[in-house]
């Protein structure tokens, strides 16, 4: 049996980690995301996903800075996203450090670029990012362009497109849910987990270890924060502990040690 994985995310905007509340950043949590990588090492998260939130694409070659000192720091994998728009960038990306690429706006706007990097890189280093919204009347869309563009398409059949032009994950995340404190968005989330054959990431929303178990619950192979884990020491090593108590098959090394175990 596949462990689940524990994600944390960091959203980085003009080289600062910041705080994300539907996809608006305005509180800076760390100024350099060094800080941030070095306490989820030591707090042995599983992965890490670095995202470039910048509104200005001229924030590239900045964040590949961040990228490149973050991957000295990090001993587990590391995706990288944000403004990946041609061939090059992405190269850049992994010559930085990155593990997995994130896509999200050339899955609309290029998906031949999408699966040029499958082929290229493999399937396995191509993460979707799918940015889930719902209008007055409730229907769920997926967004791309940082939140600012609505595809029209259901987040299924946009999961569906996204694993046929080579995805092998989905990053699924909810406009609404950003920084709620509401936890995810079960209902999309589950419609999402059902369409796709490839792994999917929960994300968007977290507040309490209990919305995590939801995630798994839902469907979710892997369920990642980024606004909670910053704010509480320790808080991956909480959170995997209340997963792997609560019957979730989780790695035991990112556990805390007062958590009576038995062998595996």
């Amino acid at each position: 049996m596949l462990k689940h994985r524990l994600i944390a995310v960091i959203i980085v905007r003009q080289g600062q980690v910041v705080q994300s509340v539907q996809f608006k950043h305005t509180n800076v949590i760390h100024y350099d995301a060094i800080h941030a990588v070095e306490a989820f090492n030591a707090w042995d998260i599983d992965e890490l996903v670095l995202l470039n939130v910048s509104r200005k694409p001229e924030s590239r070659d900045g964040f590949l800075q961040v990228v490149e000192s973050a991957s000295r720091y990090c001993f587990v994998p590391l995706a990288a996203g944000g403004w990946i728009g041609d061939d090059d960038y992405a190269s850049r990306l992994l010559r930085s450090g990155a593990d997995k690429l994130v896509l999200n706006t050339a899955l609309a706007d290029d998906p031949a670029l999408v699966s040029r990097l499958s082929e290229k890189y493999g399937a396995q280093c191509i993460v979707a990012s799918l940015d889930v919204k719902h209008d007055a009347a409730g229907k769920a869309t997926v967004f791309v362009d940082r939140g600012r563009r609505d595809t029209g398409q259901p987040p299924a059949e946009w999961a569906r497109r996204a694993e046929s032009l080579g995805a092998g994950e989905i990053f699924f995340n909810s406009v609404d849910q950003d920084g709620a404190r509401q936890g995810y968005d079960l209902a999309s989330l589950k419609a999402v987990c059902g369409a796709v054959g490839v792994p999917v990431i929960a994300f968007g929303g977290v507040f309490t270890w209990q919305h995590l178990l939801e995630g798994i619950q839902a469907g979710a192979d892997a369920v990642a924060a980024a606004n909670i884990f910053h704010y509480t020491e320790h808080s991956t090593k909480k959170a995997k502990t209340y997963l792997l108590e609560h019957g979730v098959n989780v790695r035991r090394s990112g556990t805390l040690k007062t958590f009576q175990e038995n062998a595996d």
